[in-house]
């Protein structure tokens, strides 16, 4: 069935465009909600007037977009939290609380968190580069250290870990005592073969007293 998208579907189409789709898919979807409509004449005609007007629109939204960009690329954010002597938190940071640095440099009361595009919270000491979105083409990456309550950064850690290991490596091994217990086996055997000796020598004195 040939429709004509009146409104953007992600994986799907562009608003304006015209595209062959499952009749069911059109049935059920795209038409009861007002995303597609059959593709007549006039209404191919109307969605592209839509399409250019849309694209006109968003090259205004982009362009607003950049300058705020260019203000926010780069931009570092420190955030400390309570973490454990591994850099573990004992919490997380959240987008949420990336938000609110980015609207302490933008100037504004509340950026909506799901514009900072933070896969998972942040669970350990590190540094971050993270997205935000401002508009659908325009994006800037801001630089996030979290840190512990105490100052503590990732590389602390990393260096305490270090010089640790280096210290254990540094401590010598336990000397082994090979030669002294050859020597105590030589004298072993020397004082066996002195013992020999001695009964020999007793046997021999008691063969001449019988003689």
């Amino acid at each position: 069935m040939k429709v004509v998208f009146l409104e953007d579907v992600p994986g799907t189409a562009r608003i304006g465009e015209i595209k062959d789709v499952k009749p069911g898919f059109a049935r059920n979807f795209l038409l009861p909600r007002k995303l597609a409509m059959t593709a007549s004449p006039a209404v191919v005609k109307s969605a592209e007037a839509r399409a250019a007007r849309e694209t006109r629109l968003q090259q205004g939204r982009d362009h607003d977009a950049q300058a705020v960009a260019d203000r926010l690329e780069g931009a570092a954010y420190t955030i400390a939290a309570k973490a454990g002597s591994t850099g573990k938190l004992f919490g997380s940071v959240s987008a949420a609380d990336v938000a609110v640095k980015v609207g302490e440099t933008l100037g504004v009361e509340e950026f909506d968190r799901h514009d900072v595009l933070l896969r998972d919270h942040i669970k350990e000491l590190g540094d971050y580069a993270i997205s935000v979105k401002l508009s659908k083409n325009v994006s800037a990456t801001v630089n996030v250290s979290v840190v512990g309550e105490d100052g503590t950064t990732a590389a602390d850690i990393k260096a305490r870990s270090e010089g640790g290991s280096k210290a254990a490596a540094a401590v010598p091994a336990p000397a082994v005592e090979t030669a002294d217990k050859d020597e105590a086996s030589d004298e072993s055997a020397d004082d066996d073969a002195d013992d020999d000796d001695a009964d020999e020598d007793d046997a021999s004195a008691e063969d001449d007293a019988e003689a």
